[in-house]
Order: C-alpha cells, then structure tokens, then sequence
C-alpha cells in the first residue's frame, strides 16, 4: 500500500489529487506546519531532509513532487494522464513536471521570503528591510514572475491543458504554482488561467483529494 506523507497547505496536496484520478488505493499519514510555518521535525524520520511530500511504497521511500508522479505514473498510470509517448504533447507534458518545481515555483518562494524577512527582523530594522524587500521583489521577482504567467496563459493555448487535448500529469503538476500565483496576482487579465483554476477544482477527484488532505487555502 501506497503511503503519502502529507503536508498541510502544500505542494502534497497534488500527489492526493493524481492517485484519486488513477483509483490507486493508498494511505495519508498527515503532518502539520509549525508556528513557524516549517515542516514538523518528525518528517525527517521518514527522509532525511524533512520534506513533503515523501511516498513509501513497502521498503522504499520516494521524494520530489516530480519524482514521485512518475514513479506512481510507472507503476499504476497504464498509459492514462500522459499523452502517446515520442509526440509533441508527450514532451510538453514531461516539460512540464519538471518546470513545475524547477522554474515555476523559485521566484514564488522567494516572494514569500521577502515578505517574510522585514516581518522577523528586529522592530528598529524592519522599515529599512521593507523598503528593501519591496525593492527586489519590485526589480527582479515581480518582472521574472509575470514572465511565467504569460508563458502559462499562452501554454493553455486553445485546449485550456498544458499539453494537449486533455487533462495529464502535467495539469496536476503545474496546479499548485497557479494556484500560489493566483492568490498574489488573481487572473483577471488572464482568463485562460482562471478557467483552468476553475476547472480543475471542479474535478471530482480533486474533490475527493482535498477530503483525504485535509484543510487546503489554495482551493
């Protein structure tokens, strides 16, 4: 059985969704962040790192989001989520599960670290370090982020999927980093990635995922 070490609010929530949409059987053996928003110590005894999501599966223990969709894709997917192998949709969607957490998600984070950052620094320096911040995320985050979201609305393309006709792993990979941006930007100028938002949040499986994770803001 197919165990799913799960975080509260977090990019986890994702791998709930792909094996509802398979039917895989599994289990969910939930942790909660910290006050401080980190993940609970007790995750590292699971893997060394501490992070989610983690999959076990008997004696082996998978990390990375990506990782584990292709590992539950290899062993459960027969075929479904991913387009024919060697097309054009084929390559989008293995793009995809790799740019979810290898470019999309970066400059995210590091918007929520410079919001974080003048919010712990000592009363005295927190105008200097919010004028700071402010600065950087104005420079350099912002411009890099409205960049991805052009290129996620033009991705959407004519199918409202990032490849292809219908929806694939790619879709659920790249669910959460338009669900994060969508609550800083919203997409009133970007219809297409509104509509997939709605859409995928529809989804019965999806449903029945966010049921077995628990509380989700991103939904």
């Amino acid at each position: 059985m197919i165990t799913i070490h799960h975080l509260n609010n977090s990019r986890s929530q994702r791998i709930l969704w792909l094996l509802e949409e398979l039917g895989v059987p599994y289990e969910v053996k939930r942790y909660e962040r910290t006050r401080d928003l980190q993940a609970p110590k007790e995750l590292k005894a699971v893997h060394r790192l501490g992070k989610s999501p983690v999959l076990t599966d008997g004696e082996r223990t998978v990390a990375e989001t990506g990782a584990i969709v292709e590992y539950i894709l290899a062993g459960h997917g027969d075929g479904r989520l991913m387009p024919p192998p060697g097309t054009d949709d084929y390559w989008a969607a293995r793009q995809f599960l790799h740019y979810a957490e290898g470019s999309a998600m970066p400059p995210l984070f590091l918007m929520l670290v410079l919001q974080m950052i003048p919010d712990r620094a000592p009363f005295f320096a927190k105008p200097i370090l919010k004028a700071s911040m402010q600065k950087v995320d104005a420079l350099l985050v912002r411009p890099q982020l409205a960049l991805h979201l052009d290129h996620w609305e033009a991705s959407l393309g004519e199918t409202g999927w990032f490849a292809g006709p219908e929806m694939t792993a790619a879709d659920i990979m790249m669910s959460f980093p338009v669900e994060a941006a969508a609550q800083r930007f919203g997409y009133e100028d970007r219809p297409k990635l509104r509509d997939f938002l709605l859409r995928i949040h529809e989804r019965p499986a999806y449903r029945r995922g966010l049921r077995r994770g628990g509380p989700y803001a991103y939904a």
